[in-house]
């Protein structure tokens, strides 16, 4: 039963990591990383094929499962404020085992996500030079690689690789490694810069609402997944990922410079006003555009090209999205070395992962790592292949945290709480049911993938982390 031992809470150790931010900087690193891909080319499809003008339910139910993890978060990271995010937390609470799983399936969260977005990233600016007449050919900007028409089947394209999602990794995987306070400055000018064009898209385009598109609100179903209230479910586990990232704020917890009373701030702030957002941008979307339209790469850009009173804005909304791609590249490549930083630390890595840069202050080692890794599959991988294993790490880790805060209300009831979850048995279980009912929506391709990584992450466990753990050696 040593797999299930727990690390004790409190007299952590100097990090070494330098100590630069405060709330408003918290609250714009997790805007930065929530409001991307998600918003600005899921939203499309999401109406199309699933919700319909219901598609704002989809982004109410989701936002509230998110709602309830971020709760749980803001106690564990105003009580635990280290660096490590829900492995951290699942390390103090249910064991060493479950611990090394969440932190395995976090790199699905991050580094994968880091992949995605850089995709994404990659088409929005090839379509934003291709209409300034600089064109970029399809050979070193299309993944070599795609799903086939069979469950599993991977193809080719005949490409090379993508190239400008490799320059966008590496590009931010240089500024993260450079410093904390750098990169967060940064990342508050890109959130100003996506802020702004998603309020102006809200504000015009609620002049150009015809309520006619939003009948019926709730499509009559067509089909496992097909409009209906079992299509906004399908609709609200995919759109989660336009959700994820705020739980990359407590990734930085160690480089706050009041982390019990701050990070609840970013947590939640973030959280609350990118909801507000999501949910205005999908009901003036759905009723700017009739939604059998929508399923486009760049649906925002696709309304607005709708109206020529308002097609200027098309080129800002590019500009937005690719800002708001950026700040999520941007903040998944800082969380994710934090959280090996913590695995390095309590020996479940090799020391090199907690390897500190004398001058920058940064997870030096970690970052290149992540940086390197991150553009490797962004330029070999397509969306479609990485998009659901993303939501299913972030799922996972956000169940494991909503049940972790209550098991400590019971094993550790003595631990100062500086944030404390409102009536906890409802928000814990229903978090963690919410999440667990949003994984099983996913599809079983992506089902088949984690499993196969969960399998790899407890073979490198066995042969490494279990050995040379810190609180196995003591």
């Amino acid at each position: 039963m040593s797999i299930l031992r727990t690390k004790p809470i409190g007299g952590e150790q100097p990090s070494g990591l330098k100590r630069a931010l405060g709330p408003g900087s918290l609250i714009a690193l997790g805007i930065g990383a929530i409001i991307g891909t998600g918003i600005f080319v899921l939203t499309g499809v999401a109406a199309a094929e699933h919700a319909g003008p219901a598609l704002v339910l989809a982004f109410i139910f989701a936002g509230t499962a998110c709602a309830l993890a971020a709760l749980c978060y803001a106690e564990f990271a105003a009580m635990i404020p280290v660096s490590g995010s829900a492995y951290s937390y699942a390390y103090a609470t249910l064991g060493e085992g479950v611990a090394w799983f969440v932190g395995w399936l976090l790199v699905l969260e991050y580094l994968f996500a880091a992949s995605t977005v850089s995709v994404g990233w990659s088409g929005y600016i090839v379509s934003l030079l291709n209409q300034i007449g600089w064109h970029i050919p399809t050979a070193i900007s299309t993944a070599p690689f795609a799903p086939g028409a069979k469950p599993g089947e991977i193809v080719t394209t005949g490409a090379i690789f993508n190239l400008p999602a490799v320059l966008i990794v590496g590009l931010v995987t240089a500024l993260c490694y450079t410093g904390i306070k750098q990169s967060a400055n940064f990342n508050t000018i890109v959130v100003m810069i996506k802020v702004v064009v998603i309020v102006l898209f809200i504000g015009f385009g609620a002049t150009l609402i015809d309520t006619h598109n939003w009948h019926p609100f709730i499509p009559p179903n067509e089909g496992p997944g097909r409009f209906g209230w079992d299509g906004i479910f399908r609709a609200a586990s995919i759109i989660f990922f336009a959700y994820i990232g705020f739980d990359a704020v407590s990734t930085a917890a160690q480089e706050a410079k009041n982390p019990q009373r701050d990070m609840p701030v970013g947590i939640l702030g973030s959280l609350i006003i990118c909801t507000i957002l999501y949910i205005a941008v999908s009901a003036v979307l759905t009723g700017m555009v009739h939604f059998d339209e929508l399923n486009v790469p760049a649906p925002v850009a696709y309304a607005l090209d709708k109206y020529p009173s308002v097609s200027w804005l098309g080129i800002l909304i590019k500009l937005g999205a690719i800002a708001g791609m950026t700040s999520v590249i941007l903040v998944m490549i800082l969380g994710q070395p934090r959280i090996f930083y913590s695995m390095s630390k309590d020996g479940l890595l090799p020391p090199a992962f907690a390897r500190v840069h004398p001058k920058f202050q940064t997870p030096g080692f970690s970052t290149l790592v992540t940086g390197v890794v991150a553009a490797i599959m962004g330029g070999l991988l397509p969306v479609t292949i990485l998009g659901e294993l993303v939501s299913f790490g972030t799922l996972t880790a956000f169940l494991v945290v909503c049940l972790g805060v209550l098991v400590l209300r019971y094993t550790r009831p003595d631990l100062k709480r500086p944030f404390r979850v409102p009536a906890a048995h409802f928000v814990c279980i229903g978090g963690a049911l919410a999440c667990g009912f949003l994984v099983i929506q996913l599809s079983g391709n992506a089902w088949g993938l984690a499993m196969i990584w969960t399998a790899l992450g407890f073979l490198v466990y066995g042969l490494y982390g279990y050995r040379n753990s810190k609180l196995n050696k003591a």
